[in-house]
């Protein structure tokens, strides 16, 4: 007697003698991709590229050069991450992240700026201190030997604004010595009075010691001694609306750290 399978029997028979014929078949197709993975090549669906980390940080302007080799140096040593760096006078970053700019970590020159965004910030930390010095043309022209020389009125001075953390600091140290300047202008922040002097615009002007050292081929620095002079605190903070709260806590950090610390005092900032 003849049996017939039904369609649906025989459908199942054939793919169950497919099944087992393609089982030694995918056991050597799995062999062969164990072997490219184990050669080096990158399996399907995986990515070799390291996570990427966007950090913004709002920096005092006298912390440009430093930083640009600060920020060079951490990019090297955390390759997932990249840093922009936005440089102003600290009462205009203060503005900014009080108006919500998106950022990540704050760098002020003086503590009471960093004061005004406390509900912004975590704790800051004094990463390093700088002082004052009077930036004269090359070759000291004029012949300024000390502060009670700015007083001179013959000599066109430019100061930075008194709202400004370097504004604030010559303040001080000219009330202190009762010496009356009438500045020629008055910048809204370090680096644009001590632009003004190397570009001859002005004979003198009261910038941080670490700024006159970035332009000693086009300034002099006269020192300021220390009984005179007014010691700049630069806090360093995250903030609290970051999207990077880590990766800003670990450049913070970072500030603090000997590698850190090393670049900053290369650029002639103080120990904190």
């Amino acid at each position: 007697m003849t049996f017939t399978l039904a369609p649906t029997r025989r459908r199942a028979a054939a793919a169950a003698l497919t099944a087992a014929l393609l089982v030694p078949l995918a056991a050597c197709g799995n062999h062969d991709d164990t072997k490219k993975d184990t050669a080096g090549s990158t399996p399907s669906g995986s990515t070799s590229a390291a996570p990427q980390v966007n950090l913004t940080v709002l920096a005092a302007a006298s912390l440009t050069n430093v930083f640009k080799t600060a920020g060079a140096a951490y990019e090297r040593a955390n390759p997932g991450t990249k840093i922009t760096f936005s440089f102003a006078g600290s009462q205009e970053l203060v503005a900014q992240v009080s108006q919500g700019s998106p950022a990540d970590v704050l760098v002020t020159a003086d503590t009471k700026s960093m004061d005004k965004v406390e509900a912004d910030t975590g704790t800051p930390a004094i990463i390093a201190k700088n002082r004052l010095v009077i930036a004269t043309g090359e070759g000291n022209p004029f012949k300024v030997d000390e502060l009670t020389d700015l007083g001179d009125t013959k000599l066109k001075v430019v100061l930075a604004a008194p709202e400004v953390p370097a504004g604030k600091y010559s303040k001080q140290v000219l009330d202190a010595q009762k010496i009356a300047v009438k500045p020629v202008s008055q910048e809204p922040n370090v680096r644009a009075v001590l632009s003004k002097v190397e570009l001859g615009e002005a004979d003198a002007g009261l910038v941080y010691k670490t700024d006159a050292a970035s332009a000693a081929d086009k300034v002099d620095a006269v020192e300021i001694p220390d009984a005179q002079n007014a010691i700049a605190k630069y806090p360093a903070a995250t903030l609290k609306d970051s999207e990077n709260p880590e990766a800003a806590a670990a450049f913070v950090a970072w500030l603090s750290s000997p590698e850190g610390q090393k670049i900053l005092q290369d650029a002639g900032f103080q120990k904190p």
